[in-house]
């Protein structure tokens, strides 16, 4: 045994080099292919590159325009007639395919309507109600206490009518639909209390059918979809264009265009996502009078008061 370790021992160290010599060159073609593949695959993304092939599209592809609000900054106010006309828009063109369950018609008197007119308007919507003393669902006239109902039963019976996408719910959508801004955009918005990033992205999606693709982008959009460059998921969307001059009759006279239209609902959205918005603004605005004044008058008393103290 003591005479057969050292002849393996010896045997070993007579085979490593040419052991390790043939795994170098088993192994030199493979290196030498991968970095050549490599570099062959940088070339080829290199030139994709130049022809615009691989780029990758960010969406929306187009930032939606900042628009002019009654409701922006500190001082913000509700324009009534704007609101009005909102509603007018989404009973006549969005209702039918878009509900709001988390507004009620009595939350309407806020806009300047009275009692009697918010009756006659929930009236007009059909509600379903029970169980009755047999047990079963049945209809009825909306009252002021009730929600602004859905046009579907459910959110599968929604999702069929409409080519497999289920229209959102309008009641929070302004709030929850909106384009981040970058640095340092995000910076300055802390003090000019910006939330408007709802309102223009929804008037930039419904003012932004009817341009033409880009040939990049063009191969991207599925048969059945509208393409909107503002749209926020995606090159398209299953909606087709909802608005279109001279659809819904305005009675105070404002312009009857898409453009208006979008604005009028948007800030209508925006109203429903928070109602209380001006209120707020209000409230934070005195707020912070106060503190100001009351950080003066304790550096005023902080000073009297040690006024007779050696430092």
């Amino acid at each position: 045994m003591k005479k057969i370790l050292p002849a393996l021992l010896a045997m070993g160290l007579a085979f490593a080099p040419a052991s390790l010599a043939f795994a170098q060159d088993g192994q030199g073609p493979t290196e030498n292919s991968a970095s050549e593949q490599a570099a062959a695959g940088e070339d080829a993304s290199a030139e994709a590159a130049e022809e615009g092939h691989a780029e990758t599209p960010h969406y929306p592809l187009k930032e939606p325009e900042t628009l002019s609000w009654s409701f922006a900054g500190p001082f913000g106010h509700w324009d009534v007639g704007q609101l009005q006309r909102g509603l007018k828009v989404y009973k006549e063109v969005c209702s039918a395919c878009h509900g709001m369950r988390l507004v009620a018609f009595r939350n309407l008197e806020a806009l300047g309507y009275n009692e009697a007119q918010v009756k006659a308007f929930a009236g007009e919507y059909t509600v379903q109600d029970g169980p009755n003393g047999d047990g079963e669902m049945f209809d009825r006239p909306g009252i002021p206490s009730d929600y602004f109902p859905s046009p579907f039963p459910n959110h599968e019976a929604a999702a069929a009518a409409n080519n497999g996408a289920a229209p959102p719910d309008f009641s929070l959508l302004a709030k929850a639909r909106a384009v981040e801004r970058g640095f340092p955009t995000f910076l300055f918005d802390l003090f000019s209390q910006y939330q408007e990033g709802g309102p223009n992205y929804i008037h930039a999606l419904l003012t932004g059918y009817g341009q033409e693709p880009s040939p990049q982008v063009e191969s991207l959009i599925q048969e059945g979809t509208y393409y909107n460059p503002y749209f926020i998921s995606g090159p398209a969307l299953a909606m087709p264009p909802p608005l279109s001059d001279d659809q819904v009759e305005y009675p105070d006279g404002a312009p009857q265009t898409v453009d208006q239209y979008a604005r009028d609902v948007a800030a209508f959205m925006m109203w429903a996502a928070e109602p209380h918005l001006a209120e707020r603004k209000a409230t934070g605005f005195v707020v912070m009078i106060f503190l100001v004044v009351f950080a003066g008058l304790l550096f005023v008393v902080k000073r009297r008061v040690w006024a007779g103290t050696p430092h």
